[in-house]
């Protein structure tokens, strides 16, 4: 038997979407997206609306509205601003087109396949086409230059790949996505500082570092999946923003090494690396912590806003790190360190914190972390990119004004600081 509901349980939609300021139709999208419960009213091809939803996303649009006071906005951990089938996020993990990542991860699939499957390619295989070819001499005098960070080399290398590709652009679906594996492949070369071919990027990047370390490529291979998308983070949304507006892949995938780079995004696997680089020097890895917070500071990289419970990508992360046998000599240090900032604060670290203790334990520098993240997550913004070709459009949001108001009572009369249009006599 239906449990009975109260009369204020439900409203109608015109009211709902009265309540929310907006339209019928973005009252509809979010029932659609399991935001707003309905149920049929009493009257026929009528349905009334879930008042607690209803308040929820009140609070959370008020609550975006309230960050824009302080240096965010609407756009930060917000509501949806655009369908994906790409990826989503719950609580307990993260699934590409509806696969769990830890079965992908369990299963043994690597970056290529995970790559399939997020750029919907079917039966089709990209990867099948030959290997990218020798780098032209201006991306060969860059993969020379050692002194030219990872990320900046990459960055500064895909427009001159661009001028070669031919199938970037191609109307055809099949061509696009034999772009973007010939581009996967030129990533994970660039990032690893090698000559691409047909190798597993997990593969090429653990040769790179540590030749021969079946313990570490396992490693990778699980980071790289882990790292190949997360919905619309800030990166994926600039990849897909210059994809919207018919620019190539390589230049999606550019924007998104560009937003990655900022330390309030990939940035902080530095931060995290330095934590623990701090912690190995220190009296004990408890100190230290307590060191931190005494001087007012956030340990960095713990907590995450969409997990609230711990994110599950470092946690399936660092247990493969924990099950390495010999163990590293360096993970005890590591592993104290996290105990440490869980008893100080009763966060779980995140998935920059867990690529940090990584490139930590195996010694791979600074760098190591972000390389991961960057060469799993070019999956990503390759699938969001010929997602938005497909037939997403051209991304163009509104801005909501909040700066001086126009005079309109004055129409003619110019600004104090303009030029005036004649010399003075």
């Amino acid at each position: 038997m239906q449990t009975p509901t109260r009369a204020g349980d439900y409203i109608s939609a015109p009211e709902a979407s009265r309540r929310l300021g907006v339209s019928l139709a973005t009252l509809y999208a979010y029932v659609s997206r399991g935001l707003v419960h309905s149920r049929a009213a009493s009257e026929p091809r009528r349905r009334l609306y879930r008042t607690q939803d209803i308040e929820r996303l009140i609070e959370r649009r008020d609550a975006g509205r309230s960050a824009a006071q302080g240096a965010a906005h609407s756009l930060a951990w917000g509501l949806p601003v655009l369908e994906t089938r790409v990826s989503l996020i719950r609580p307990e993990g993260h699934y590409y087109r509806g696969q769990a990542v830890s079965g992908l991860v369990a299963a043994g699939h690597s970056l290529e396949t995970v790559a399939r499957l997020l750029w919907d390619c079917g039966e089709h295989d990209p990867f099948a086409l030959p290997p990218p070819a020798a780098w032209p001499l201006t991306v060969r005098t860059l993969t020379r230059d050692r002194s030219l960070p990872a990320l900046e080399r990459t960055g500064a290398a895909l427009p001159l790949l661009a001028l070669s590709s031919v199938r970037d652009l191609s109307p055809d679906p099949r061509r696009r996505r034999e772009s973007a594996a010939n581009l996967l492949r030129q990533t994970t070369a660039l990032l690893a500082g090698v000559a691409p071919d047909h190798r597993p990027a997990h593969e090429v990047l653990a040769q790179a570092w540590r030749p021969g370390d079946a313990h570490l490529a396992e490693l990778v291979r699980t980071a790289l999946l882990l790292c190949a998308d997360h919905e619309l983070n800030a990166s994926a949304f600039a990849a897909r923003v210059v994809a919207s507006t018919g620019a190539s892949l390589h230049g999606a995938v550019a924007a998104g090494l560009a937003a990655l780079s900022g330390p309030a995004h990939g940035g902080a696997t530095a931060r995290a690396y330095g934590f623990i680089q701090d912690a190995q020097s220190a009296e004990s890895p408890q100190r230290h912590v307590i060191a931190c917070l005494q001087r007012g500071e956030h340990l960095p990289t713990f907590g995450h806003p969409l997990y609230p419970s711990g994110d599950p990508r470092a946690r399936l992360l660092l247990s493969k790190l924990e099950a390495v046998n010999p163990r590293p000599p360096r993970l005890p240090r590591v592993i104290g360190l996290l105990e440490a900032a869980a008893e100080a604060t009763g966060q779980a670290p995140s998935t920059d914190f867990a690529l940090a203790a990584l490139a930590d334990v195996y010694e791979l520098g600074a760098e190591g972390g972000l390389i991961l993240f960057a060469a799993g997550r070019v999956a990503g913004w390759l699938a969001h990119a010929l997602e938005q070709q497909d037939g997403g459009g051209l991304i163009r949001p509104r801005a909501s004004y909040v700066g001086r108001a126009p005079d309109i009572s004055a129409p003619g009369t110019p600004h104090p600081c303009a030029r005036p249009t004649t010399e003075p006599d």
